[in-house]
């Protein structure tokens, strides 16, 4: 156990230096994301949902999004392109086991993300003069849904034939979070069965609790009553349910359909 944790670590160290020196990655990963938030506030502007005001609502829900960036594209990338490579054959053959190849990279892309959701707290103090609520709950779900991308990622790398086809498998998933996910909107004002759809996104649950640790009011049931911290955990309770459901399909589909050796081969 110590060991997988030492080698996960390991591999992280070098995911992120491999980062930190891709000009392009690091730009898709870290800052286009914010610059589509910028541009998700100028389009809500400063009306009121859900009793707080726009800009406020859309970036304290913005985390469900970034995960689809920081974790997701850039796993089924690397993923596909190490399979391809041979280096996930070669690393598997040597000491480190599955859970720790798949854990280096979780903890990389764990890194960037808590990154991500840092400088969007800063934003946040600064222009809005917002501070986070509820630092746990922001950690909390910042962590299971790195694990639940993570694992999607592995799923749909073993769907992808090559590298230069990641982008196009990612679009599917891209498409149904920024569109479907409650990021200008609460899932409950959709009419009918779109509304039930939204909230059972693996996106929505993450959006809904990230905002509800930042602004500390239940944007989850509705309303944007203020709740106390203890408050907050409970109204949170069936948003981490559907959470942790989500895991878990995740992970039967990850061992399921991912690959370590290339598709052709």
């Amino acid at each position: 156990m110590r060991t997988d944790v030492l080698h996960a670590i390991r591999l992280a160290r070098i995911d992120l230096t491999l980062v930190s020196r891709n000009t392009t990655v690091l730009f898709n990963v870290l800052l286009l994301p914010l610059l589509m938030a910028w541009l998700y506030t100028q389009a809500v502007g400063a009306e009121k949902i859900d009793g707080v005001d726009g800009r406020q609502f859309v970036l304290a829900g913005l985390p469900g999004v970034l995960l689809v960036f920081a974790v997701f594209v850039n796993l089924v990338n690397s993923f596909t392109a190490r399979r391809e490579e041979l280096v996930l054959k070669r690393l598997r053959a040597s000491q480190p086991s599955g859970p720790a190849i798949l854990g280096g990279g979780a903890l990389g892309a764990l890194v960037l993300y808590l990154a991500q959701v840092a400088l969007l707290a800063v934003w946040m103090r600064r222009a809005e003069g917002i501070t986070v609520a509820n630092v746990p709950m922001l950690v909390t779900v910042a962590v299971l849904g790195v694990a639940l991308f993570c694992l999607l990622a592995a799923a749909f790398s073993g769907l992808t034939p090559n590298a230069e086809l990641a982008q196009v498998t990612v679009l599917p998933v891209l498409l149904l979070v920024l569109v479907g996910a409650p990021i200008a909107f609460p899932a409950d004002t959709l009419p009918g069965a779109l509304g039930h759809v939204a909230a059972l996104l693996p996106a929505t649950p993450i959006v809904e609790i990230a905002r509800t640790a930042f602004l500390g009011g239940d944007h989850i049931s509705g309303g944007g009553e203020a709740l106390s911290t203890g408050g907050q955990w409970v109204a949170a309770l069936p948003s981490f349910g559907i959470l942790l459901a989500w895991i878990a399909v995740a992970g039967l589909l990850a061992r399921w359909l991912f690959r370590w050796e290339p598709r052709h081969g």
